[in-house]
């Protein structure tokens, strides 16, 4: 793999370490299988361009992004919440309705920043002789930092506590007199935030927005996490948040090396056949974990009578 691809690869794993916390808002905390993220990720990557194009400042497009993904999270779980509709369902109606609004958007199917100023270009980093290929990696991770301690702490704060009590058992954590709906509005609200704040930075970075650009995201993010989980497994909060970055990074390393490894002989157009295979291996990779530890402590056991 050359440099290029491999800066590239950590640019792109850090950058959906966003997406992979929202996922993990939403499928780990609150047991919400969501499919919304398919548009809120072009629905931030539509809003940031067509204002950035129109003069807004990069940094009040990208706030705006974000307020415009919590809304979509805040539509999905008012479906499910206040019209009872299955979560599912409500998660899909919402991505099909996205795609409609992200048109109106925009205008047109995709939007160029090609010449615009964005907010990766109003940062600079207060680092002389920085090589060209890091300075972006270097942004996203620290504003991937930040993101996650935010995250941390109100995970671990007592609404947060409340909100993960209601993704484990709702029945209890509503005879504890904790009101859950109002929690997974506003969980859902916080990972989609996060998915369109992905969107919006994917815009700035790639120079563009494209209303099908979201096609196959909840499947990356959701196969992060469980890599995540596979890779760095633990129980404590903070432990699990790390997990699913440390997910997306390799998972985005993974797809790099096998579409630049020769042997296996994987083009740039079977992207999505690789994405399809590394998601597989991802899937059956714990279970595989839990069956090899069960063999060796019977093995043990076995070898011990």
């Amino acid at each position: 793999m050359s440099a290029v691809a491999f800066w590239g690869a950590i640019e792109t794993g850090l950058l959906y370490g966003f997406l992979s916390l929202g996922v993990y808002l939403s499928f780990r905390i609150l047991k919400f299988p969501d499919l919304t993220v398919d548009g809120s990720f072009p629905l931030g990557a539509a809003v940031a361009a067509t204002l950035i194009v129109q003069g807004t400042n990069p940094f009040l497009a990208t706030g705006l992004a974000v307020i415009a993904g919590g809304l979509a999270g805040l539509c999905t779980a008012w479906l499910s919440v206040q019209l009872k509709i299955l979560n599912l369902l409500a998660s899909i109606l919402t991505m099909i309705a996205l795609y409609s609004i992200n048109l109106r958007i925009m205008g047109k199917p995709n939007v160029a920043l090609l010449g615009q100023s964005t907010l990766f270009d109003q940062v600079v980093l207060p680092l002389p002789h920085l090589p060209p290929q890091l300075e972006t990696p270097i942004l996203l991770l620290i504003a991937l930092a930040l993101v996650k301690v935010g995250v941390d702490a109100f995970l671990s704060s007592e609404l947060g506590l409340a909100m993960r009590a209601t993704g484990m058992n709702p029945t209890m954590a509503q005879a504890q007199g904790i009101a859950t709906n109002q929690l997974i509005l506003l969980g859902m609200s916080m990972s989609n935030a996060l998915t369109a704040l992905v969107g919006a930075l994917f815009a700035q970075i790639y120079g563009f927005a494209d209303a099908a650009l979201g096609i196959g995201t909840v499947v990356a993010g959701l196969a992060t996490v469980i890599l995540g989980g596979v890779l760095l497994p633990g129980l404590t909060v903070q432990r699990a948040t790390l997990s699913v970055i440390l997910g997306s990074i390799v998972y985005r390393l993974a797809i790099a090396l096998a579409l630049n490894v020769d042997f296996l002989g994987f083009q740039a157009q079977d992207l999505n056949l690789v994405t399809a295979i590394l998601v597989v291996i991802t899937l059956v990779a714990p279970n595989s974990r839990s069956a090899l530890q069960t063999f060796r402590k019977r093995r043990k056991a076995a070898y011990r009578s």
